[in-house]
């Protein structure tokens, strides 16, 4: 019963998922699971709002998962091939890249920066990285690309996760006590 109250945008006083455009996102979107909550919860911010609609229809099987390679598909399953989270981002940098974890989140906050200098110096270590790897140098700037677009504006998932439960939290309270509920909130 929490899944519908989500799935019909049901969130009046519903932290995180109460504005008009979560409960329009939260009914095309259906969630079905908390793993739906905590990415929906980090899509709904500036920079990932464009994927919406890919996700939305990727989960809904209307649309087909690509990965932008397949050495990252395993990783990015849960997120039906998109990259939601800052760690996709990071583990995406060390799976094609070669980086270590240091280095992912030094081009993670890099790419938060926005440097023109620094970000032309970090798709070069990508490219050597992915070159290893086997992969192209086109299809490595590919995949930079949407790391950088994605990771200035990403929301790590601890933050999801930790959000998306205090509102499951909340949505359970106000299906099964809602007299209670809303007495609370006034």
């Amino acid at each position: 019963r929490v899944y519908k109250l989500f799935s019909d945008g049901l969130t009046e006083a519903i932290f995180q998922f109460e504005s008009r455009g979560m409960q329009g996102m939260l009914r095309d979107a259906k969630p079905t699971r908390l793993e739906d909550l905590i990415a929906l919860n980090a899509l709904y911010r500036p920079g990932p709002m464009d994927l919406i609609p890919t996700f939305v229809a990727r989960k809904n099987g209307r649309e087909e998962v690509e990965y932008p390679h397949p050495l990252v598909a395993n990783m990015l399953s849960e997120t039906y091939g998109i990259m939601v989270y800052q760690e996709q981002v990071m583990q995406t940098a060390q799976i094609l890249g070669g980086y270590s974890l240091g280095g992912a989140d030094m081009l993670r906050r890099a790419m938060g920066k926005k440097k023109p200098e620094e970000m032309a110096e970090q798709r070069q270590i990508f490219r050597d990285g992915a070159a290893k790897n086997n992969i192209d140098q086109s299809k490595a700037d590919e995949v930079f690309d949407l790391m950088e677009k994605f990771a200035g504006y990403g929301f790590n998932k601890s933050h999801a996760a930790a959000y998306s439960l205090l509102a499951y939290h909340t949505g359970w309270l106000k299906v099964h006590y809602r007299a209670e509920f809303y007495c609370a909130n006034m």
